[in-house]
C-alpha cells in the first residue's frame, strides 16, 4: 500500500468516529441551585452518565424558578422544571413548549405546636402562612376545598402572608403564624421536628374528587427541539427516572446523596426520603391528564384565570408523550 493510500485508509478509519461524536446531543438543564432535582443529577454524576453515546449534559445553575423560565424562553437553556399550568398557558400564546412529568409530590399543610387546629373550619380567623404567593397552586385548590365545604367564609377571614418557605418555616417556629402551606421539603422537615400536618397537597385533590395523582412539576422543553433529538431526550429522562428508582431502592446509593439533603436528624432523613420517592410517577397516560384537566378548572376559577390564562381547557401537546 503506497503512503497516500495508507492515509486515504486512516482517514476513512477515524472519520466514522469523528461523525458519530458529532451528532451527540449537547442538553443544556437549568436546574435550581438547592432543589432536588440535584439529588439524582449528582446521582447520574456517579454513575458516569452525565455523558452517554446520545447526549451530552451540561448543569446550569438557576437563582429561583423565574429565572429559569426566562433562561428558557431567551434559549439560554434547553430543558427546565416547572410546572404544567405554565406550559399550557404559554402554549396559549404561541409557544411551543411541552412537559413531562418529573414528581407527583406536593406540598402540605403544617401546623404550629400544640396547634388547637383540628379541622379546616378552625382556620377561620387565623394567620396562614403560604409559601410563594396569592397564586400558589395548593392554596388556590384549599380555598377550592373550603369554598365546597361551604367554608369559604372561614378561608377568606384567614390573615394570609406570603414569603419564602424558609422564612415562613420561622414565622411558624416562632408562633406568629398559626399554620403553612409549604412545600413538600420544608413541609417534611418541619413534620420530623414535630410540626403536625393538617393536609397534604394529594389530601386536597382528593376531597376535591380527583383521585388520580397529578404531577407538580416536570422537565420542560420546546417540542419542536425534543423531536430533533428524540433519541438524546429518551435517553436522558430514562436515565433520570433510573437514578429516582435507585435512589430509593438502594440504600448505598441514597447515602452517596444525602449530604444534599441537609437533614439534620434521622427522622428528617427518613422522612424526607419517604415523600421523594413517594412523588415518583409510576403511571402518566389519559386518567392523569383527565384529573389534570379537572384540576386545571380549579385553578382557573380560583385564580380568576390569573394563573392559567384565558384558555378554558388546558392547550392541547401541553404533555409530551414518549411516544410522539
Amino acid at each position: 500500500m503506497t503512503p497516500y493510500k495508507k492515509i486515504i485508509f486512516i482517514i476513512c478509519l477515524f472519520f466514522p468516529m469523528t461523525g458519530f461524536a458529532s451528532e451527540k446531543t449537547l442538553i443544556r438543564l437549568g436546574v435550581l441551585a438547592y432543589g432536588t432535582v440535584n439529588w439524582e443529577l449528582t446521582a447520574l454524576k456517579k454513575q458516569g452518565l452525565l455523558e452517554t453515546e446520545q447526549y451530552r449534559l451540561k448543569i446550569i445553575p438557576m437563582a429561583n424558578p423565574q429565572a429559569g423560565k426566562i433562561a428558557l424562553l431567551s434559549g439560554s437553556v434547553d430543558m427546565i422544571v416547572a410546572d404544567w399550568i405554565w406550559v399550557s398557558r404559554q402554549r396559549s400564546m404561541g409557544k411551543g413548549y411541552t412537559f413531562y412529568p418529573y414528581s407527583n409530590t406536593t406540598g402540605a399543610l403544617v401546623l404550629a405546636k400544640n396547634s388547637q387546629i383540628k379541622t379546616l373550619e378552625d382556620l377561620a380567623g387565623k394567620k396562614l402562612a403560604i409559601a410563594g404567593g396569592a397564586l400558589d397552586k395548593n392554596s388556590l385548590l384549599l380555598g377550592a376545598v373550603m369554598q365546597k365545604q361551604g367554608l369559604a367564609d372561614d378561608f377568606n377571614s384567614t390573615e394570609k402572608i406570603y414569603g419564602a418557605p424558609a422564612l415562613l418555616a420561622h414565622e411558624l417556629k416562632q408562633g406568629r403564624a398559626d399554620a403553612l402551606l409549604t412545600y413538600w421539603h420544608y413541609a417534611a422537615r418541619l413534620e420530623a421536628q414535630g410540626y403536625p400536618i393538617l393536609m397534604t397537597g394529594e389530601g386536597l385533590l382528593q376531597e376535591l374528587g380527583i383521585k388520580e395523582k397529578v404531577p407538580s412539576i416536570g422537565y420542560v422543553f420546546i417540542e419542536a427541539w425534543a423531536k430533533q433529538h428524540k433519541k438524546a431526550v429518551l435517553a436522558f429522562l430514562d436515565y433520570t427516572q433510573q437514578m429516582k428508582n435507585r435512589l430509593c431502592e438502594n440504600n448505598a446509593a441514597w447515602q452517596g446523596i444525602q449530604k444534599l439533603t441537609h437533614a439534620t436528624s434521622e427522622q428528617e432523613k427518613t422522612l424526607l426520603r419517604r415523600r421523594y420517592c413517594a412523588g415518583r410517577v409510576v403511571n402518566w397516560g389519559e386518567e392523569g391528564q383527565n384529573a389534570a384537566a379537572l384540576v386545571y378548572q380549579y385553578l382557573r376559577k380560583m385564580s380568576k384565570q390569573r394563573l392559567t390564562g384565558s384558555a378554558e381547557i388546558i392547550e392541547p401537546g401541553t404533555f409530551w408523550s414518549k411516544a410522539q
